[in-house]
């Protein structure tokens, strides 16, 4: 099946906004899936389309941007919008004028609020919505549960089986449709190539904020290595020969351009005081196991083999584990909070989650055992949330799901996209 005919869960929170706000923007990295969704939903609601990839379009909003605000349709699609930045300005006139709902869908593959011409022109008409590749639920055309069972403490005992070579399958792979779509490793690679110089070339010269777009395919794959630990720009800064100052700028505008993430560290500032000796850095990571796979010619074969380091694929495991969970949040009813907490002792949660009231730990492990040390960090954490907590799940290749303390599990990994049967 076409990667671009899976559902996309968070569509329904784009018709939501279109209900209620005069301007709906939806951004993502390139290639996720933005214009294809937009067309979706305008396709049967009589929304025009205009395309800012073309340079008739782009010259003219931008000479132009009043007139062109002034003619455009009374419900249309402006899609790669970044591109012409002047247009924020008339366009929150054309709102102030007329601020019935809906009337303006546009897409973007680079954080707008970055944007030169952005400013808060549009604060308060505009809702900003992610939208990220395509998540495992997607691809297995399911509704996303994890979330609701991690908050509600739901994991009940099952045997399961293993998926092994198939979960490094999955995690090569990824989740931008055109990468599903290539039948092999040779035009996976041209596609990432494209792709990567699209990115330095086009979205990052919107951003007006970069000199030498040369440089980020170097320092793009040494973020790829770097992938689920804690940022070290001087390293990145001394493989690639740049100032720690230069390094820091490119890769805030690599998250800009949504191929590089981060994680914050920390907890919620109720209970910040409880911990002591708290690591206080960023942990990098990369915005998608295919690309990150690609460009490290990581297969599957090389992170399954046991023989080898296990390093890489814990690494990228612990990436494709965060971003399903991000791209799950996209389409959840409830804001959802994302950080890591590390203690100078070594103490470590790869990922803390949290909603309103809740917060819940999830420690990612490239094996098919679960052994009493692996809850450490599950445990400290529980112990300063404490009514706070509502669960910490330790995410494995295993047989079974199995309770192992208080609000304490182990999951097999494959419960992120599955719901077992009672």
């Amino acid at each position: 099946m076409k990667a671009s005919l899976y559902p996309r869960h968070a569509e329904q929170n784009f018709l939501a906004d279109l209900e209620v706000t005069p301007a709906v923007l939806m951004h993502g990295p390139r290639q996720c899936g933005k214009t294809t969704l937009a067309k979706m939903i305008g396709e049967t609601r009589g929304y025009a389309y205009i395309d800012f990839n073309l340079p008739a379009a782009r010259e003219n909003a931008r000479n132009d941007p009043d007139g062109f605000a002034a003619s455009l349709p009374e419900r249309v699609i402006l899609d790669e919008v970044q591109y012409a930045p002047e247009l924020f300005a008339a366009l929150r006139v054309e709102i102030d004028r007329d601020r019935a709902p809906g009337r303006f869908l546009m897409t973007s593959s680079s954080n707008v609020l970055l944007l030169p011409k952005l400013d808060d022109t549009l604060a308060g008409r505009i809702a900003l919505r992610r939208l990220h590749p395509l998540s495992q639920c997607e691809l297995e055309r399911v509704q996303p549960t994890f979330l609701e069972a991690l908050f509600a403490a739901d994991f009940r005992m099952h045997a399961v089986k293993p998926l092994l070579l198939q979960l490094a399958e999955r995690v090569v792979t990824g989740g931008y449709p055109a990468m599903l779509e290539k039948s092999s490793a040779r035009s996976r690679n041209a596609w990432l190539r494209n792709h990567i110089h699209a990115v330095a070339q086009r979205d990052f010269m919107s951003l007006r904020r970069i000199r030498s777009p040369d440089i980020v395919p170097k320092l793009v794959k040494l973020a790829a290595a770097q992938s689920a630990r804690l940022l070290n720009a001087a390293g990145i800064a001394s493989a690639c020969g740049l100032t720690r100052p230069t390094v820091r700028d490119h890769l805030i505008l690599l998250r800009h351009v949504f191929l590089l993430d981060h994680l914050p560290a920390g907890l919620p500032p109720l209970l910040h005081e409880r911990a002591a000796g708290l690591v206080k850095r960023s942990k990098l990571y990369f915005g998608d196991t295919g690309l990150a796979c690609a460009l490290l010619a990581a297969s599957a074969e090389r992170l399954h083999a046991p023989q080898l380091d296990r390093t890489l694929f814990g690494q990228l495991l612990e990436t494709f584990v965060l971003q399903e969970l991000r791209r799950q949040a996209g389409a959840y009813r409830r804001s959802i909070r994302f950080s890591h907490y590390r203690e100078k002792s070594g103490v470590a949660v790869d990922i803390v989650v949290g909603r309103r009231g809740q917060l819940a730990g999830i420690d990612v492990k490239a094996s098919a055992t679960v052994v009493p040390k692996d809850l450490r960090g599950l445990e400290r954490l529980r112990d300063l949330a404490g009514e706070y907590f509502a669960c910490g799940a330790v995410l494995y290749d295993g047989h079974y799901c199995l309770r192992l303390g208080d609000r304490l599990y182990a999951v097999p990994i494959r419960y992120l996209w599955e719901t077992p049967q009672n």
